[in-house]
């Protein structure tokens, strides 16, 4: 039975549904691009589904529309796949998601949810499946890949597109417009390590309890970071007694702040890693107090490890770790309170030869983006890492005029008998790609509420859902008057 049976709008929620039971993380769409594609055959809909399982459906307008502009309705259909270590029985690669109805709120059973951006398929497989609802002729774009880098979004063939017009379904607040964000990359620091048989008492240390989030939206929310507070525990530890470094893994996600680190080293003087570890857990709890309430920090001899990082090794992976820049850099002097150039360490991993950082970079500005690449080539260089960069994307400038934005505030307004805030934001939308590939093109993202996306906390606003759908039936219904 559906747990969201009898809630309103019913299509919507339906397909939200069908969509939570499919496996779709990012890199492992296929199963959810062909549920689209058999959603459009089944409908009678041209569609297009390309290599990289990007989606391209189109609907010709309803009557009385044929005259009005062509519109782009857009999401991507990849997400965030964060789990709580204590649910075991799932298998995110592979299971659907457990749903959980908790008053006006919908959230997933120790597992991201998905509605980022899931709501955005769900609202256009409702609009594409009820010939009832008046629109114009419809283009419906949902991309793969979003969450690691808009790779779908950069790999798409948009040359089938005649619509000038992109409403993206990508954000997070029903009391807003988003008309601009930052552009980003994918940075990778990776250092060549060598090992050394271990020779010592293993010691395994744990940061968790952290709130984590979303690495654009909560960037400037002063939460910690548990790659980056175990690089400075480590190097507070080797002032305190000698250590190897064995094993080292913390976060999921370039894009999330990591919520837990795991270390384990190696030492002749366990007791004192137990007890810099019982300080450090003090310091951050006060630290931390406001943002992070739950951070721990716990340690416990464990079993022999049979290998170790030597010396020079556990010297220069450390010097690496507490020196990386991390969290927001600079700050917008036009836009008050936006973020205007950041960065989050999101995954760490020691392997047998090597340690590797990834990074998500943002920055409205691409010269400053451009800035702290360099900055971390430089730091890389000083201790013998390499840097790659991926997955770059460019910034969506805000436009001054935009017949679109004017519309959608029109409908808001009738809507909502109040007047919509206006956003440029730091977290990256696919926009700013499709303004590239669709010269002339004219945006606007919005969506329902959320909260705590990209964590296991993540929740969608059902009546906000409900008043998002009636506002995207506005938009489309006045597209007469464009």
């Amino acid at each position: 039975m559906s747990v969201l049976e009898g809630r309103e709008p019913q299509a919507v929620l339906h397909y939200f549904e069908e969509i939570c039971a499919i496996p779709h993380g990012s890199g492992n769409t296929r199963q959810i691009s062909d549920y689209l594609a058999a959603f459009a055959k089944a409908h009678g809909l041209f569609c297009v589904q390309d290599a990289s399982n990007n989606i391209i459906i189109k609907k010709p307008a309803s009557a009385g529309y044929e005259s009005a502009p062509t519109v782009i309705i857009q999401g991507h259909m990849d997400m965030v796949c964060q789990q709580d270590p204590s649910i075991s029985h799932i298998d995110m690669e592979k299971d659907g998601l457990e749903l959980i109805v908790e008053g006006d709120w919908l959230r997933a059973n120790g597992t991201t949810l998905g509605g980022d951006d899931g709501i955005a398929v769900a609202y256009a497989l409702a609009i594409l499946a009820d010939d009832s609802i008046p629109h114009p002729a419809l283009e419906v774009l949902i991309t793969v890949d979003e969450e690691i880098g808009l790779l779908g979004a950069a790999s798409v063939d948009l040359s089938s597109l005649e619509g000038k017009l992109l409403l993206n379904l990508d954000s997070e607040n029903d009391d807003s417009f988003t008309a601009g964000c930052a552009g980003g990359l994918t940075t990778e620091l990776t250092l060549p390590v060598t090992r050394e048989p271990a020779n010592g008492t293993a010691v395994a240390i744990t940061i968790d309890g952290l709130l984590g989030g979303h690495s654009g939206g909560m960037i400037d929310k002063g939460r910690g970071n548990a790659d980056i507070l175990m690089g400075r525990f480590l190097n507070h530890l080797a002032k305190r007694t000698d250590y190897r470094l064995a094993a080292l893994e913390g976060g999921q996600k370039d894009n999330a702040i990591p919520l837990c680190c795991d270390a384990v080293v190696v030492t002749d003087d366990a007791n004192a890693v137990l007890e810099e570890a019982a300080w450090y857990q003090t310091a951050l709890a006060r630290e931390y107090a406001a943002s992070d309430a739950g951070v721990r920090v716990t340690a416990k001899e464990v079993p022999a490890v049979s290998s170790m990082l030597t010396e020079d090794c556990t010297r220069r992976a450390v010097a690496l770790l507490v020196n990386v820049p991390n969290g927001v850099q600079e700050m917008s002097h036009e836009i008050e309170g936006l973020v205007q150039t950041s960065l989050n360490l999101g995954i760490l991993r020691l392997s047998d030869d090597q340690l590797c950082l990834s990074f998500g970079v943002r920055s409205s500005i691409s010269t400053q983006k451009t800035a702290l690449y360099e900055r971390m080539e430089n730091l890389a260089a000083l201790v013998g890492a390499s840097i790659a960069g991926s997955g770059e994307y460019p910034a969506w400038e805000y436009r001054k005029e935009s017949r679109l934005r004017d519309i959608c505030c029109e409908a808001y307004r009738e809507q909502y008998g109040k007047e919509v805030r206006i956003d440029v934001i730091h977290a990256g939308l696919e926009c700013g790609l499709f303004s590239e590939k669709i010269p002339g093109l004219d945006a606007i993202s919005f969506g329902p509420e959320m909260d705590a996306i990209h964590t296991v906390k993540e929740r969608l606003n059902l009546p906000s859902v409900e008043r998002c759908y009636r506002l995207m039936l506005s938009i489309l219904k006045k597209m007469k008057e464009f």
